[in-house]
């Protein structure tokens, strides 16, 4: 059995897990672009053994990424072990590196979110609901970033359960939580063009 047999299969493995796939997806590939941003190149079994997922799971997540092309194959000197880079981006080609992981994060989000409203019915009874809400509130920005804080607060208590699976309670699942705190712009003449 080869290497590639031996990801195919983990991958399948994990997607065969079945309920909180698609909400540890963008963990998966979140924590995938942290480590590459923080060693450089990686390949699918060394994220795995620093992350704590199957090298399956990484090498199919790595492989979505280098499709979206936020990540690429680095350079190597043969063999079967296969290296994976952030993308090297001309200067100025698409903006700013915070904004392409932003963009990217948004994404993932997005197509999490719409996972869970095809696949829902499919999750355990007591998970088939979400808390989906927004709200509009006047604030200034130094009243926005008190609320991102409070926010981040809240959830300090959770996060440590990423890293430590045995800090989660029995019945614990990935749960995306995603909070976006931004100015509503006023519109322009120009939004109503774009819109004919």
């Amino acid at each position: 059995m080869t290497e590639d047999d031996v990801n195919a299969q983990g991958a399948q493995d994990d997607r065969a897990a079945g309920a909180g796939e698609g909400l540890r997806e963008h963990e998966v590939r979140t924590a995938l672009l942290d480590l590459l941003a923080e060693v450089g190149t990686v390949t699918a079994t060394e994220a795995a053994s620093r992350l704590g997922y199957s090298s399956g799971l990484c090498s199919f997540h790595l492989r979505q990424l280098e499709r979206h092309g936020y990540i690429e194959e680095a350079p190597h000197s043969g063999g079967r072990a296969r290296p994976w880079r952030l993308r090297q981006r001309t200067a100025g080609a698409e903006g700013p590196a915070e904004e392409q992981f932003g963009d990217l994060a948004r994404g993932l989000e997005d197509e999490s979110w719409q996972r869970w409203l095809t696949q829902r019915d499919q999750a355990p009874s007591e998970w088939r609901h979400d808390e989906a809400f927004s709200a509009i509130a006047y604030l200034t920005p130094e009243e926005m970033s008190r609320v991102a804080d409070v926010i981040r607060r809240a959830l300090a208590p959770y996060q440590d359960r990423e890293q430590r699976p045995l800090a989660r309670p029995d019945g614990a699942r990935p749960v995306a939580l995603i909070t976006r705190l931004f100015p509503l712009l006023p519109h322009t003449a120009d939004d109503d063009v774009d819109r004919d």
